[in-house]
This record gives C-alpha cells, structure tokens and sequence, in this order.
C-alpha cells in the first residue's frame, strides 16, 4: 500500500493540476469574452450617440433651406419636403447600423444632394467618380452627408459662380480611400484658423471608434480653391450572399 501511495501521488498531482489549469482557463476565456461584448455595447452606444448628433443638424438645415423657398419657388419647397420625408425615412430605417453598403450611402446622398441643388439651381454641379466593384464596399453609415453638407454651407453657397462638389472612392493596397472636394470660395489659410463643427468632428470620431489605428481622416483648405476631405479605411465588400470579404490580398497579387 506505502508502494501504491508513492507511486501514485505524482499522477494524481498531475492530474488535479491539469483539471485546475483546464478550469481556469476556462473561467479566464470567459472572463475575456465579456469584457470583449461589453466593450462592444459601449462602442455601439458611442456610434449611436455620434450618429444621433447628426439627425437634428441636418434636420434643422435641411428645414431651414425649405423656409427659403416656400415664398421664392412653392412647387420647389414642396419637393424638397418630400426629398427631406425619403431621407428620414431611410434614416430611420437604418437607425441601428453601423455600416451600409457605400452604393446605399450614395443613394442618401443623392437625395440630399438633389434638395440641395434646389436652393442652387444651376449653380451647383456634382461628379461622381467610383468603380463599380466599389459600389458594395462597407462604409459607416450617414458618413457623407456630413462632409458634403460642409462643402456646401461654407465652400459652395460663399461663390458667386458655379459650384462643383466631387465624390470619388479608390482602393489601394486594401485600404478603401473616399474624398469629397469642392472648389468653394477658400480662405486664407493663414489668418483663418480651422474650427471643426458637428460635421468634422462626428465624422472624425466616428472613424476611430470604428476602425481604431486602421483609419485616417484628414481635410485640407487650399487658398482660395476650395477644400477636400479624405477618409482611408479598411476596404472589405459585401457580397451578394452577405459575406464580407476582404480583397487585401486581391491587391497584392
């Protein structure tokens, strides 16, 4: 019996220390996976709170320019109120996602673009420059409108003559690049320090909690030629099946 108790006191440490080892680690992976959902919540609560910023500026600009024309133009404010019914409509239906299809994120543009270009008649023109293999890349969602909005209230309406806004998407090496210029009346950039608004900073903030170190986000003001903002971020595409890929490696090849 002393033989049998010598002999199989190692294997019986052995084997409480391997179920212990077993055990923790799996209370530690499950510690792990809720802190990584909670975190998750928090970072969803934060892009719904940043998204949640944009819906009354854009409502109150959007209603303001209406009040504009109701006087000037009534057969014109009647359809920017049904344009301005559509995007809240979308809006509303895709108040809780996080990222859309960038072929979706253009159809909202497009209808806000096109009130937009009631206030302006003729004086506003837009160029589209996207590949169509970019149309079903993932962007956030409501991401332009802030950024053409801008061009818009301090670029396009302080020109006396025509007003151009340019929307162009490249990928490069799996990055997905946006940019949207336009050729508004500049500033001096030299005496005239840059304040970023609702628009910039939701934007901004939006892209880091998004896509933390992966993303960069910068807006330029050139002297008297307008101004051009830029966003790079992970280029993934949303197949048809609803598979996101990413073509990282596609470029390399």
């Amino acid at each position: 019996m002393s033989w049998g108790v010598a002999e199989g006191a190692p294997f019986y440490w052995l084997i409480v220390l391997v179920q212990n080892s077993a055990y923790y680690q799996q209370r530690y992976q499950a510690s792990l996976a809720a802190a990584s959902e909670l975190n998750a919540q928090l970072a969803r609560a934060q892009l719904h709170s940043l998204k949640m910023q944009l819906h009354p500026h854009f409502l109150f600009n959007t209603l303001h320019a209406i009040s504009e024309l109701i006087h000037e133009n009534a057969s014109a404010a009647e359809r920017m109120v049904l344009g301005l019914s559509q995007l809240l409509r979308m809006s509303l239906d895709t108040s809780t996602t996080i990222e859309v299809p960038l072929r979706q994120e253009l159809r909202f543009t497009e209808i806000y673009l096109g009130i937009e270009k009631m206030r302006f008649d003729e004086r506003l023109e837009i160029e589209v420059d996207i590949d169509d293999e970019l149309q079903d890349a993932m962007v956030p969602n409501l991401i332009l409108q802030p950024l053409l909005e801008n061009s818009i209230k301090h670029g396009i309406s302080k020109r006396t003559g025509q007003g151009q806004i340019r929307i162009s998407a490249k990928k490069a090496n799996g990055v997905l690049v946006i940019a949207i210029r336009d050729n508004g009346a500049g500033c001096d950039v030299q005496r005239t320090p840059l304040r970023e608004g609702i628009g910039l900073s939701t934007t901004r903030a939006r892209l880091e909690k998004l896509y933390g170190s992966k993303q960069n986000f910068s807006f330029l003001r050139r002297e008297g030629n307008g101004a051009e903002a830029v966003m790079s971020l992970p280029l993934r595409i949303e197949r048809t099946e609803g598979r996101l890929e990413s073509i990282a490696s596609s470029d390399r090849r």
